[in-house]
């Protein structure tokens, strides 16, 4: 007999799955028996919140989704943050839960890992949530799971599996996937006129979002086409090159920078849900669209959300940026203000205004890019974090991706940068991580050593939770609970299984990185904010 189990794990397979995230348990292990069978690799983290950040970790950097195996009740509200930063980023995450037989549920009878409602708990943070009451029904979840992470706007999805549905034969059922629904691609009328808007615009501003992050070459020659200054939300980092003249990076919340987009006559915004986490992270309500704005974007809700627009695209980004270049390849463009002029105008303003506190910040992260070619770093909420978010540029799109956007929870970092790695292993990765940040997961040093992981955590400790620390001292707050106590992250790192150094120059931060990058096991490098080299930047 062939259970509902093994054919999932068949399914998975077929799907293309090649990894799973996962702690098992006893309302899970009837998942585990066919995982032999398959070509698909397990990796045991040490929290269910961290198989999602690792699932998260993998789908940024593969555009794949991460799959989860986890145990119903206190694995599914463990893992509940982890969802709900990627739902909040766009992230495609299976999760596929155990439940109490059928027989069992809503009857509160105190059983073992017993949750009422597990679905509607989950279904916030969640594309949808479905309870698998018959095996037969497998293969068409799966397909609309799927259907979801290939063909719509990207979110986790929560299947859940009774324990007897598990372990019920199904033999029947096909292992053969379904044939995914493509992309949706524009109306026609609608890109003709949205490029008749862009030809009449005199001073066009582009907004690149997380879901061109696929369409990196459409969206430079649709740019360079435009002559429009540019700006990217930071899960868009890398969509453009780095010193591209056209491109003004992630700093909309500027105000240089927003000046330049309010005095734009036309606003061509490109899968961005136009949100907070990019665009007002002075919490200060003053980004604003003063000109017409189109708006391209899978999500047909997300089209008229926060900024509604003149004209709304409901796309894939990358083919309505094709169809886009060809109507514009047919006819003129209006005599316009030059594009690179005023990109050159207004990061001249911006170099003139960074804080003083970001000068090691960024000297910091040139160090990463210089020691370690083509780096992915996963961050967490952390200083260093922060103004990367405005300073760093990344080479390639899926290279710099971190949890202080949407959500914003703290410890995603390291679990990430494991999750980035196993996706990416000829790469080297990093987990830019603070010191309060790491705490929530640093148990999952263990889990990179098991994995055969060598991700590089770079830590930046100063010392408690300096970010909060500041913003409440700024508004003349006691600053209560943030001076946290902090131990000592060499040793405890080593106790795990991995090498751990200070670093003291930024010469010997190069050396170390570059060390690090050809280890085989995981390495933490400790840079403290209060050392010479840093503070005298900062002074």
């Amino acid at each position: 007999m062939i259970t509902c189990g093994e054919v999932l794990v068949e399914l998975l397979e077929a799907y293309g799955v090649d990894t799973v995230f996962g702690i098992p348990g006893v309302h899970t292990v009837e998942l585990y028996r066919g995982l032999p069978a398959t070509a698909i690799r397990h990796q045991t983290p040490r929290h269910e919140q961290g198989a999602g950040f690792m699932a998260d970790g993998y789908a940024r950097v593969t555009g794949k989704p991460g799959v989860c195996f986890i145990i119903t009740g206190p694995g599914m509200t463990n893992i509940a943050t982890a969802m709900g930063q990627a739902y909040a980023d766009s992230i495609p995450m299976l999760v596929i839960s155990s439940v109490n037989n059928r027989a069992e549920l809503g009857m509160g009878a105190g059983r073992l890992h017993e949750l009422p409602g597990q679905r509607q708990l989950i279904a916030g943070v969640t594309a949808f949530s479905h309870t698998l009451m018959r095996p037969d029904e497998l293969p068409a979840v799966l397909a609309r799971a799927f259907a979801v992470f290939n063909s719509a706007r990207p979110r986790p999805v929560h299947i859940e599996i009774p324990l007897d549905v598990i372990t019920a034969p199904a033999d029947h059922l096909s292992r053969k996937p379904a044939a995914l629904p493509s992309r949706p691609g524009p109306a026609p009328a609608a890109i003709a006129q949205a490029a008749t808007m862009l030809q009449q615009a005199r001073n066009p501003v582009v907004l690149l979002g997380g879901g061109s992050a696929d369409a990196a070459e459409p969206a430079r020659q649709l740019v360079e086409a435009l002559d429009a200054p540019t700006l990217l939300t930071i899960n868009a980092k890398g969509v453009l090159p780095p010193g591209h003249p056209l491109s003004l990076g992630s700093n909309q919340s500027l105000q240089p920078v927003r000046e330049l987009v309010k005095a734009a006559d036309l606003v061509l915004a490109i899968g961005t849900e136009l949100g907070e986490t990019d665009y007002d992270v002075v919490f200060d309500g003053g980004f604003g669209i003063q000109g017409q704005l189109i708006r391209i974007d899978i999500d047909a809700e997300q089209l008229n959300r926060n900024f509604p627009a003149d004209l709304a695209i409901l796309s894939d980004a990358r083919l309505a940026m094709d169809a886009l270049l060809e109507s514009l390849a047919q006819s003129t463009t209006a005599d316009r203000a030059s594009g690179r002029a005023r990109v050159t105008a207004v990061q001249a303003q911006l170099d003139r205004q960074w804080p003083t506190a970001w000068s090691a910040q960024r000297q910091v992260l040139q160090t990463v890019q210089q020691a370690l070619p083509g780096v992915i770093i996963a961050g967490d909420s952390t200083q260093p974090v922060y103004s990367g978010n405005h300073l760093y540029e990344a080479a390639e799109p899926r290279r710099w991706f971190n949890s202080s956007t949407g959500y914003g929870t703290l410890g995603y970092g390291l679990p990430a940068a494991i999750g980035a790695k196993l996706a990416a292993p000829e790469r080297p990765v990093v987990a830019l991580i603070g010191d309060g940040g790491i705490q929530f997961t640093l148990p999952e040093l263990a889990s990179a050593v098991e994995a055969g992981a060598p991700v590089i955590v770079l830590l930046w400790n100063n010392s408690g939770y300096g970010e909060i620390k500041h913003y409440m001292e700024r508004r003349e707050i006691p600053t209560i609970g943030v001076d946290i106590y902090t131990p000592d992250f060499q040793t405890i790192a080593r106790g795990f299984g991995c090498h751990a150094e200070q670093a003291d120059s930024f010469e010997q931060l190069h050396t170390l990185l570059q060390a690090a990058a050809k280890a085989d096991r995981p390495t933490l490098i400790e840079v403290r904010e209060d050392a010479d080299f840093i503070a005298g930047q900062a002074r």
